[in-house]
């Protein structure tokens, strides 16, 4: 058995906080913040070769120098009763190609059809390579102190493509049939083990998710096998890096709990510990986990991301509600693969050097104006700090991001606007549901404004644009059925919006100046959603720009051979502007030289989510003394 203190594990997410491949303070402040209340950690996954990393600044295991560090990080994690697990992959043919000096071997010679490098297929020399390659790290991680290691055979990478019929097409005796494509993985697995003494964990994707990838059949039949081996515990995730990652990522946009399930279906079959994973981010997800008996133990990660005393509250040893994980892969996958590191968009001290809110000797009285996602945060922060707050907001508490749950699948976006709502109210924090007016701010004796007016739409000049929708158009009383709609601009919000009528049996067109379209969306939504628009035969012209609206017409211009073109769409029953927006500021005049302001969120400068909850946080920091 694990013989952990509790169900509780960190999965292994990456960070990309290392220049070395080392341990840094960065690395150790994650950890330590999020260790106290899980059962075991594991540490994001450790390259075994400096020419296999996934992202430059990976972690690393491949040489004795990373054990000094590494061992910082277990004493670390021990001292606070928390094993440590060393997850040790191999990525295969999925070494990043952009980053030189990385190198591509497989049980196939072709690439993944999704991109990448074309790998050698690996010879019995080559493979032998490998199995050293894992018995060295297994070694190193047992010298650092680490209390089991994980070896994966699943996600896409080197072991799952000689396990994967799909990709595995040798002809030899580690081709072909089942029994053949298990051998290599076998072999690595009993090697490791006959290298240390610290028990070994297999992580797997139950199903990858395609016709003829690896199926949850084979992968019980693999996990029985693993059983007899000696495995110690069969960590059961899903997908694969190349040809399905919403899967191997839990986006948004899959369903929540089909990795649940087949870790139910592999526990009927073995007789050690199973280990569930994926979007594992609310209570309820827990109580029905552990009274179904789905699996033994819980592997969480974006969860802990948002909310490191996630666990801590699940088991009332920290009071609070839960900070939600949004599966929206924005500040996670997007800030490691934009070379940021690891980000939240909820939590803006992920990745950050920002201190927690300390109490403060010097109690004031703030407004606020502007209840969206700056505001509230700047709210709630300056409260932690013990200061008077009052937030005006003129709608209501959520300011534009209300409707940032109505695209389709993204439903998740509000637990965000909720957990907010639900803070304010527990704090008693005085709200005012009315335009802030320049008298209010001035004869309520407050310290200091914070503007988070947020922004408004960009109206680019086009003549006879008289009439246009905005986000507004998703809501259920403004959705159209089985209309022709322009939509001027083709950034994130012109293609949600499009994504959502399409559903709604609308024929779309989509004009956009820049030659692309989706800058700035998350690479996995983007994917998916532009697909979408093509299947359901949606019209995108970019390089275009709409000059004039005259009833039912527009009228375009589109530079051709150097040329000026003007053409037209015809028959639009409605327009849709999403050509960006600007930052909306109606006090400052007002306020200048009269009271102190500062500004926050959109209304300092637009940015994303993220963006809004990290200036109301930094902000708030600012009026601590």
């Amino acid at each position: 058995m694990l013989e952990l203190k509790n169900q509780f594990i960190l999965a292994p997410i990456k960070l990309g906080y290392s220049k070395d491949g080392k341990i840094n303070q960065r690395h150790l402040n994650f950890y330590e913040e999020r260790g106290e209340h899980l059962g075991a950690v594991t540490p994001e996954p450790f390259f075994l070769d400096k020419g296999l990393r996934e992202i430059p600044t990976q972690l690393g295991i491949d040489n004795d120098d990373k054990i000094p560090g590494l061992q910082k990080l277990t004493a670390l994690l021990h001292e606070q009763g928390t094993k440590v697990i060393a997850h040790l992959n191999h990525p295969g043919r999925m070494a990043n190609p952009k980053i030189p000096g990385n190198y591509h071997v497989s049980s196939t010679d072709k690439a993944c059809e999704n991109g990448g490098a074309t790998p050698e297929k690996l010879d019995t020399k080559g493979m032998q390579g490998v199995v050293n390659l894992f018995t060295k790290a297994a070694k190193r991680a047992e010298k650092a102190d680490f209390d089991f290691v994980e070896l994966q055979f699943g996600h896409g990478y080197l072991l799952a493509q000689f396990l994967s019929p799909q990709v595995n097409d040798r002809d030899d005796q580690y081709g072909g049939n089942f029994e053949n494509r298990i051998k290599f993985p076998i072999q690595v697995l009993e090697a490791v083990k006959n290298s240390v003494d610290i028990p070994v964990i297999a992580r797997l994707s139950g199903d990858e998710m395609i016709d003829d990838g690896i199926r949850l059949k084979d992968m019980v039949k693999f996990s029985k096998i693993l059983a007899n081996q000696g495995i110690e515990a069969i960590h059961v995730s899903a997908g694969t890096v190349c040809s399905t990652p919403p899967w191997y990522f839990q986006h948004m946009f899959v369903p929540k709990g089909k990795t649940w399930n087949m870790a139910s279906e592999i526990k009927k079959f073995v007789d050690v510990p199973v280990i569930a994973v994926g979007k594992i981010n609310a209570s309820e997800d827990i109580q029905k986990i552990r009274y179904e008996g789905m699996a033994d133990y819980m592997a969480i990660g974006r969860a802990l991301l948002a909310d490191p005393d996630f666990v801590g509250k699940y088991l009332q040893k920290v009071d609070g509600p839960f900070r939600p994980c949004l599966a929206c892969s924005e500040g996670c996958l997007g800030g490691v693969k934009g070379g940021k590191g690891l980000h939240c968009v909820v939590n803006p001290r992920v990745g950050e050097i920002l201190p927690e809110p300390e109490l403060t000797e010097d109690k004031k009285k703030y407004a606020i104006v502007g209840g969206g996602l700056a505001g509230m945060e700047a709210a709630l922060t300056l409260d932690t700090i013990g200061h008077d707050v009052v937030l005006y907001e003129k709608e209501k508490l959520g300011g534009q991001f209300n409707l940032a749950h109505l695209p389709p699948k993204k439903e998740s976006l509000k637990r965000i606007i909720d957990y907010y709502r639900e803070e304010i109210e527990n704090r008693n924090i005085e709200v005012h549901c009315e335009e802030a007016t320049r008298e209010d701010l001035m004869n309520n004796g407050f310290s200091k404004i914070i503007l988070a007016t947020g922004a408004v739409p960009a109206v680019p000049p086009i003549e006879g644009l008289d009439e246009y929708y905005w986000a507004d158009f998703l809501l259920e009383k403004n959705l159209p059925k089985d209309q022709r709609i322009l939509i001027i601009g083709g950034g994130l919000i012109g293609i949600e919006m499009a994504s959502k009528l399409t559903d709604n049996g609308n024929e779309v067109i989509i004009v956009e100046m820049l030659e692309s379209v989706a800058e700035g969306m998350e690479m996995i939504e983007k994917a998916l959603t532009i697909k979408k628009l093509k299947n359901n035969q949606v019209k995108i012209l970019t390089n275009h720009r709409v000059v004039k609206i005259k009833n039912t017409t527009a009228e375009l211009e589109v530079d051709e051979d150097e040329k000026i073109k003007t053409k037209k769409i015809e028959n639009i029953d409605n327009i849709i502007l999403a050509a960006g927006m600007k930052s909306y500021d109606p006090l400052s005049d007002e306020l200048e030289d009269q009271i102190d302001y500062q500004f926050a969120g959109d209304a300092k400068r637009v940015g994303k989510a993220q963006d809004a909850i990290r200036s109301g946080y930094e902000v708030a920091l600012s009026l601590r003394n």
